[in-house]
């Protein structure tokens, strides 16, 4: 082969590379190479098309938050595992709460033997209520207290945060005071923990 056949088999290779991962940070929201989104968007047009525009708007501004939220309450799931592992070992969950452990493991074992959904189901800690994840903390405050304020600002935050998740899993609107509520804290978490 030439030395121009390899720059092109080559160009084309690296093209070819950049285009698998980029999707990958598409998917995250990043702009990376051709823009994936405009497709994403028209979809999005199309199925909110019979509704209101006042209803898709604040469909959208939902949407937002509960991306938000989402990204919020899966970095609290792994902050814990990562702890706990670290300080408690592998059979950290065996050292949480009772309630906790038999709530989780119930929820996690129903999962598994009766629903149709074929989501991730090897994550115990999945199953732990939100609320719980404020009560883990607390009753492990040992292993947090070096890295979050106090417990009351976790409780406080956590409960807050319960509040408007609730809200939202049930389709209701938000004022925008607390949305900028929300925002706050999840940004002050991020701080605190260095995200």
């Amino acid at each position: 082969m030439t030395e121009t056949g390899k720059d092109i088999r080559d160009f084309l290779f690296r093209g070819l590379l950049f285009e698998s991962e980029a999707d990958v940070f598409q998917k995250a929201g990043i702009d990376v190479g051709a823009r994936s989104t405009l497709n994403a968007e028209r979809l999005t047009a199309e199925a909110l098309s019979p509704f209101s525009i006042s209803r898709r708007n604040n469909a959208m501004e939902m949407a937002r938050l509960y991306a938000v939220l989402f990204c919020f309450e899966n970095e609290i799931r792994d902050f814990i595992r990562e702890r706990l592992e670290e300080t408690d070992g592998p059979d950290w969950f065996e050292k949480l709460p009772q309630k906790i452990q038999t709530q989780a493991t119930k929820r996690q074992e129903t999962a598994l033997k009766d629903t149709w959904l074929e989501g991730s189901k090897t994550d115990v800690l999945g199953y732990v209520d939100f609320a719980h994840l404020a009560q883990i903390i607390i009753a492990k405050w040992d292993h947090f207290r070096d890295v979050l304020p106090s417990q009351h600002w976790i409780q406080q935050r956590m409960d807050e945060i319960e509040k408007a998740r609730n809200f939202i899993a049930h389709n209701r609107m938000l004022l925008p005071s607390e949305f900028q509520r929300l925002y706050m804290y999840v940004a002050d978490w991020n701080r605190v923990i260095g995200l």
